[in-house]
């Protein structure tokens, strides 16, 4: 295998998703009609919402589904697959029907955020790279989230290329961190080929180079007048740093009238050094300079900076935003929940764990989400069988899934089914939002959830009840051992 050459995706499955279509394909299983959905158990850090991403990549990688002579040679040479499977790969694309919500959508654990409707080895077959895309970006895409909300209306900027996991962790999470909100990265590549906006000025080196500290500044400020954000914490921020930016912006940018200009800290005291920074800018006459600051942050260091009143503008987060630090695991799971009869009759299947937790909800299913009708907010997600219709016109009482003697009735609501069609009979049928689209649909619905769902610590559970319907068919076959 040439590496230097594109990789095809296909082959990025886990070993056992081709020795059991092989295993279909042998025992005539191959044409029978599965339902699979992909869902998450736990938000990250305790946190009481996750955002949903990653779709894109997912679509991609359907619409370039193929085996090529090499990937069969390649499996031929295992010994361990017939030739009239292999026969079946050369022209293997992927045929079936696929439903998601939406990229940037603020969802809960347990409520199926895709569901693929396929014959058994396309189903199956597709399971390691959905996981892998839609785990990873979640999960960069709800830290980013949970960053700038602790932000709180400031700006944040992804740093993270250099400490993340690979090229496509530095990359595709510049992506994701866009759509949890943050503005922009410092992942050129990220802005060629996504569009998130590529920024950054200068690195200590820069300051280094020159015979003192004024004289690097003031040849920045020559060089990007209208972009000069100085590093002030290469020698002594507060003695040095600062009073040397002042003065370059006064000789350089002053007599241009130009008053938009920053200043950035990456180690020492922050919320001290901002303070204390802020004073001497306002004082010089520059209440307009912008302070950046940087250095391993992450929400729970931005909320604590905050609360003792340091005065920033603006956040470069890296390493414990592009891997997600404190939880670097979204935990999204891939799981059989029904197949189809020759009839076109649909079957249930569960699968029952001693761990509560991993026993998965049964059946091809629909789900929706509650608004109140006056203000639209979020009040509840509801899973139904997919032959059933909400009435959102009468009351309706749903249960917290943790606990069930928790118990409301929703009035006055309005129903929104969640997932929508990608994928039917194997072609696209979505039509993909831009990343900015994505990214202000993520800040509107966000907007939409009540502030103890949004908090960091100890969030209210919110509630994702079965309906009754569904319910019932999972106590059956739970009762039944898991047989259908």
């Amino acid at each position: 295998m040439d590496l230097n050459s594109p990789l095809n995706m296909t082959m990025l499955c886990d070993f056992y998703e081709l020795t059991m279509g092989n295993g279909y394909f042998q025992h005539g299983m191959k044409d029978r009609i599965t339902y699979f959905d992909m869902f998450f158990r736990n938000v990250p850090d305790g946190g009481g919402v996750a955002i949903a991403a990653g779709l894109e990549q997912v679509i991609d990688y359907i619409q370039n589904l193929h085996f090529s002579e090499e990937d069969i040679e390649y499996l031929r040479g295992r010994k361990l697959f017939s030739e009239e499977f292999l026969e079946y790969l050369k022209d293997f694309r992927f045929t079936g029907d696929i439903w998601a919500v939406p990229e940037g959508t603020p969802v809960f654990p347990r409520e199926p955020l895709i569901t693929v409707r396929a014959p058994a080895i396309e189903a199956q077959l597709i399971e390691t790279y959905l996981l892998l895309q839609i785990n990873h970006q979640s999960l960069i895409a709800t830290k980013a989230n949970r960053i700038c909300r602790a932000a709180d209306g400031r700006v944040v900027l992804e740093f993270g290329s250099r400490r993340a996991q690979g090229a496509d962790g530095a990359i595709i999470g510049a992506r994701a961190a866009y759509i949890g909100g943050c503005a922009g990265t410092a992942c050129t590549i990220s802005d060629e080929l996504y569009g998130v906006p590529a920024g950054g000025t200068m690195a200590h080196s820069w300051v280094q180079m020159f015979d003192s500290e004024y004289e690097a500044f003031k040849a920045y400020c020559e060089t990007y007048p209208n972009n000069a954000t100085l590093l002030v914490d290469t020698y002594n921020s507060l003695k040095s740093g600062v009073p040397n930016a002042i003065r370059a912006f006064n000789e350089v940018l002053k007599p241009k009238g130009i008053t938009k200009c920053g200043i950035r800290f990456d180690s020492g005291d922050i919320a001290y050094l901002t303070k204390k920074a802020r004073k001497m800018l306002d004082e010089a006459g520059w209440p307009e300079c912008k302070i950046t600051v940087s250095n391993s942050l992450d929400e729970q260091l931005i909320l604590g900076m905050l609360r003792q009143g340091a005065q920033i503008d603006s956040f470069g987060v890296g390493e414990r935003l592009i891997t997600a630090k404190s939880e670097p695991v979204f935990g999204g799971v891939y799981k059989l929940c029904a197949i189809e009869k020759e009839d076109g009759s649909v079957v249930p299947k569960i699968k029952i764990s001693e761990n509560v937790g991993k026993i998965t909800n049964p059946h091809y299913k629909r789900l929706y989400r509650f608004f109140t009708r006056d203000g639209g907010m979020a009040e509840a997600d509801y899973i139904t069988v997919y032959d059933e219709v909400v009435d959102d016109t009468q009351p309706l009482e749903i249960c917290d899934p943790d606990a069930t003697w928790k118990k409301k009735v929703m009035t006055d609501f309005v129903a929104k089914e969640l997932q929508v069609p990608i994928f039917q009979n194997g072609e696209l049928v979505y039509e993909k939002p831009t990343l900015d689209e994505i990214k202000a649909y993520c800040a509107e619905q966000i907007k939409t959830l009540w502030p103890e769902v949004l908090r960091f610590d100890n969030p209210h559970n919110y509630y994702v009840d079965l309906s009754d319907k569904l319910l019932k068919i999972k106590m059956e076959l739970l009762n039944a051992g898991g047989k259908s």
